[in-house]
């Protein structure tokens, strides 16, 4: 079921009840550009198995939040191949998926042309510090216009509102927020109209361009495989993600393909009930 768009977006599809954009590298990243140049709010979340399924089995938070973002880019290769699968007629074929940490990459790229500075937060003050100078060694040009790495525990009011304050007197054209699903998401609804700036989320993108993470080779991602690769890296922290997660997908997507979908939270302890503060970040 395809859900109406603000003008000018990309339509969406539902998957697991989570509208996902049908777009492409090129439309995101013109359309972001675009919002920044006139300061227009614009949230984005680059959508996975694990955040489709979050947002399935708690749809009044994690949900809820995803069906209120401007762009749903569909992150991982299942949900690219959902998309397709789902496509109605006249819709067209995805033929790549819109990954956080490329199109992250694509932005920073534009916005060191145009002359659009940006903004992290999130992850650990050494990541942000490698982040930077990585950023700065492959965009010459690019505008860092501040950088915060919150402590992995609830802000008090105080503390949440004087990071708003540093981002908001920054004059950051883009805020890349990377503190892992689903608490990414969460911030970006909460704080966004706050900002008046686009908000992308790029998960694990800040611990990948700062060298920490290496990514899954080409001929993996094309494939699918890139939550092997994630996996063999994590298995402790990623394996209940991976084993139990993905496998439910794709059950509940042949679900949904023959309307047997259930519309209520199910499995409540398979995904943390609670959003908003982990102690890991993706």
């Amino acid at each position: 079921m395809n859900s109406k768009t603000l003008a000018g977006f990309p339509s969406k599809t539902s998957i697991l009840g989570i509208p996902v954009s049908r777009t492409t590298y090129q439309e995101c990243t013109e359309l972001i550009i675009q919002s920044a140049k006139l300061h227009k709010l614009c949230t984005v979340a680059a959508t996975d198995v694990h955040s489709i399924m979050t947002g399935y089995l708690h749809p009044k938070n994690h949900g809820y939040y995803l069906k209120n973002f401007t762009l749903v880019t569909p992150d991982g290769q299942p949900v690219r191949w959902a998309l397709n699968l789902l496509r109605r007629k006249g819709e067209h074929f995805l033929c790549d998926r819109v990954r956080g940490p490329e199109l992250m990459l694509r932005l920073c790229e534009r916005a060191a042309a145009e002359g659009i500075s940006i903004f992290l937060y999130g992850s650990k003050e050494s990541v942000l510090e490698n982040l930077q100078i990585n950023l700065r060694k492959k965009f010459p040009n690019l505008i860092i216009a501040g950088a915060i790495s919150p402590p992995f525990r609830p802000l008090s009011t105080e503390e949440d509102a004087a990071y708003i304050e540093q981002i908001r007197q920054s004059g950051a054209g883009i805020l890349f927020v990377a503190l892992g699903c689903p608490v990414q998401e969460a911030w970006a609804f909460e704080h966004s109209k706050q900002l008046e700036t686009p908000v992308v989320c790029v998960g694990a993108a800040f611990d990948m361009h700062a060298g920490k993470v290496h990514e899954a080779p080409i001929w993996m991602q094309r494939f699918g495989l890139e939550w092997f690769y994630r996996f063999l890296q994590e298995p402790t922290r990623l394996w209940k993600r991976y084993l139990i997660i993905n496998p439910l997908y794709l059950v509940f997507l042949v679900l949904q393909i023959l309307n047997l979908l259930p519309r209520k939270e199910i499995f409540p302890d398979i995904v943390s009930s609670s959003p908003k503060f982990p102690l890991t970040q993706e």
